[in-house]
């Protein structure tokens, strides 16, 4: 009899149990939908502020500290960053390096200076891509009896860390030739090719008499490889093909470089690219084109703009076929400044010309065919000035990707 009586009084206990931590279940569930979506929610506002101010709000907390040092906080921020992205100005001077970021209107957002370049003279920024900057310089060879050699130093800058990361030394040359990075397939990776003339019996120390005597005469150059992957350079010997300069850009896997005509050197004549295999090709030009000619990423094409400073005119080229090297004129306009302002350098976002002529800042807009002149004289220093497009980002300049709790750590060149 006991035990009958005691039978239901336990399962009344089992049940009211079972009810408690259901209802506790319901509760912590709802709870903790409640967190997620806020952390969300807070994910999606911090992804949108600049990186010194995240890493700067790491420091409010643990929560924010390991959101921020996330890898999928670092990925979604800097997709945000490429759909949003900034121009970044590099006015070349000898005084310490200074680099101006821009926002889409023109105006000045910030200016930075990095670490360990405070004494490096001569420095040239020849490309920008997902954050990361290249800056490269020459010195000459230490050794006296090799007086005629230079080495070229070449950094990887994470402008928005302030990262400096010098990268090793390559082989020396009698004359250096070109620069390109090129970057991917993964997030963070890239490869430098660098192109120049070593000293042989060969060859003349100097290839400028031979092709002042007969410009037809292309004396083959030589390209070293650094692989971020390795951090380790590789020489692949000689290659057919010689760019006019470092200017580059890199669109859709390839670099492309401007090769000079063989009837003027200082005009370019064809284009020559290479990939993250290591392939390289030439592909010809649209039409005659003058000493102010560019190679731009516009909104994801290989796009090229031609000014004609005698005629006052700018003509934009999107490549439309790269094996058939054939171009469509996507837009022609008078430009507003007279013949004696010579372009210096341009971008583009957001299908927006950025141009510096030599005493001003235009922004261009092709589909209203619409020019505006920008007040930034005497707010920058104008001598030599490049402009890039620009996204702020996490990551290293060593090439790696992003990993989840990674420290932020400067490189001083």
């Amino acid at each position: 009899m006991d035990k009958a009586i005691d039978m239901p009084i336990q399962r009344r206990k089992c049940k009211h149990i079972r009810r408690t931590k259901s209802k506790h279940t319901r509760r912590s569930k709802g709870n903790w939908n409640e967190v997620q979506f806020t952390i969300d929610i807070v994910t999606n506002i911090l992804s949108r502020i600049p990186v010194q101010g995240l890493l700067l709000f790491k420091t409010v907390s643990k929560l924010w500290n390991g959101l921020i040092s996330s890898s999928n906080f670092k990925k979604l921020q800097l997709t945000w960053s490429r759909d949003n992205p900034m121009y970044i100005l590099y006015p070349y001077t000898d005084a310490k390096p200074k680099m101006y970021v821009l926002d889409e209107y023109g105006d000045v957002d910030e200016m930075i200076t990095l670490p360990g370049c405070e004494n490096v003279s001569d420095l040239s920024m020849i490309c920008s891509y997902d954050g990361l900057v290249c800056f490269i310089n020459y010195l000459p060879v230490s050794n006296k009896s090799e007086k005629n050699l230079t080495e070229l130093e070449i950094r990887m800058c994470n402008p928005a860390t302030r990262e400096v990361l010098l990268l090793p030394k390559s082989s020396p040359s009698v004359k250096q030739l070109a620069v390109g990075v090129a970057f991917g397939p993964e997030t963070g990776c890239y490869k430098v090719f660098r192109f120049f003339l070593s000293k042989s019996e060969s060859e003349p120390e100097s290839d400028s008499e031979a092709e002042a005597e007969s410009p037809n005469i292309c004396i083959e150059s030589e390209c070293d490889i650094y692989s971020s992957a390795t951090g380790t350079w590789r020489g692949i010997g000689r290659v057919p093909h010689r760019p006019m300069g470092s200017n580059h850009v890199y669109v859709d896997g390839k670099v492309y470089w401007f090769v000079a005509s063989k009837n003027n050197r200082d005009v370019a004549g064809s284009i020559l690219s290479v990939d993250m295999e290591e392939n390289f090709s030439t592909m010809s030009l649209p039409d005659f084109v003058t000493e102010h000619s560019f190679l731009v990423d516009f909104d994801g094409c290989l796009s090229l703009v031609v000014v004609y400073d005698e005629d006052l005119i700018i003509n934009i080229w999107d490549l439309t076929d790269s094996n058939e090297s054939e171009w469509d004129l996507k837009c022609s306009d008078a430009i507003p400044y007279t013949g004696i302002e010579c372009t210096d350098s341009l971008t583009v976002i957001r299908g927006e010309v950025f141009l510096i002529t030599t005493n001003y800042f235009f922004i261009f807009y092709p589909k209203e065919n619409i020019w505006r002149k920008l007040a930034l004289g005497d707010e920058l220093e104008v001598e030599f000035p490049v402009v890039f497009k620009y996204s702020q980002s996490f990551l290293p300049c060593n090439g790696a990707s992003f990993s989840d709790g990674e420290e932020d750590k400067t490189t001083e060149a």
